[in-house]
């Protein structure tokens, strides 16, 4: 499948009504096991890449040139359309998130979200008309390049919790041209109702943090279009592998074997190729 197939592919999910779950694979391994359980399309996560490189997760750390090879890999692995997470479009002007979209497009990627934290301790979320400023320019990219944008506001995971202005926001960036809109870190199914009614273009819905234990069929009568889970998956690998660990360490057994999928299970994954 070409790329600007599964860019029709994955609008397409954005115009049905029935809500469509986008989980977070963070390697190529992770795409290929996604895809191979049914799901429908796949969102890159920064967390779960950043993670896997030993590096912490900020746009300070991560390079725009590695972030891509990433969800380019990820991209490459699955015939299923991939939005990539791409921070901060990793550069504060409007004009490096433009050429971050065109990039994205050059690797192989359905979709791109573009989010208004710059990252910083102190003050992290971009002052709201440069915000918008941003996002008017990689939503231009995108229409040229044929992605589909996805356009977030960090207010709840930068300590923010604003919902009035989140939905400002929101709208202000469903005008500059995004075609799908993302709140991560709502406080609860009231608010994702709230925002989903106030506004027109899809919503995504990030599930995965603690405390959230929301059905897929709970998010979807709040009126969301879609679900992703950020870095939670990669997360969850990552306590199975501690606990293993701490297991050999601290106890000097071995039960952990008895969870893990099989050597021929794990290879089986690994031989399906895209198409």
């Amino acid at each position: 499948m070409t790329r600007e197939e599964k860019v029709e592919v994955f609008r397409a999910l954005h115009e049905r009504p029935k809500c469509f779950l986008i989980p977070n694979p963070w390697n190529a391994g992770s795409a290929k096991i996604l895809a191979a359980l049914g799901f429908e399309a796949l969102a890159t996560t920064s967390a779960g890449f950043a993670f896997n490189a030993g590096l912490p997760d900020s746009p300070q750390a991560l390079s725009r040139a590695d972030v891509l090879a990433n969800a380019g890999a990820i991209a490459n692995a699955t015939h299923l359309p991939v939005s990539a997470d791409l921070q901060n479009g990793f550069g504060d002007k409007p004009e490096a998130c433009a050429e971050t979209i065109r990039l994205a497009a050059e690797n192989g990627l359905a979709g791109a979200s573009i989010e208004d934290s710059n990252g910083a301790a102190e003050n992290p979320i971009y002052e709201f008309a440069h915000a918008v400023e941003r996002v008017a320019a990689a939503a231009e990219a995108a229409r040229k390049y044929r992605v589909l944008l996805t356009a977030r506001t960090e207010n709840f995971l930068c300590g923010r919790p604003n919902l009035e202005d989140t939905i400002h926001r929101l709208h202000a960036f469903a005008r500059a041209g995004a075609d799908c809109l993302y709140a991560p870190g709502l406080p609860s199914l009231e608010a994702i109702g709230e925002v989903c009614a106030a506004v027109k273009k899809p919503v995504n819905v990030l599930m995965g943090l603690k405390g959230a234990t929301y059905t897929v069929e709970e998010i979807a009568a709040a009126g969301a279009r879609r679900i992703s889970v950020g870095g939670s998956l990669a997360r969850a690998a990552l306590g199975a592998f501690v606990r293993a660990a701490r297991e050999i360490k601290d106890s000097g057994t071995f039960t952990y074997a008895q969870e893990a999928i099989s050597h021929a299970e794990s290879g089986r994954y690994m031989e399906r190729k895209a198409s």
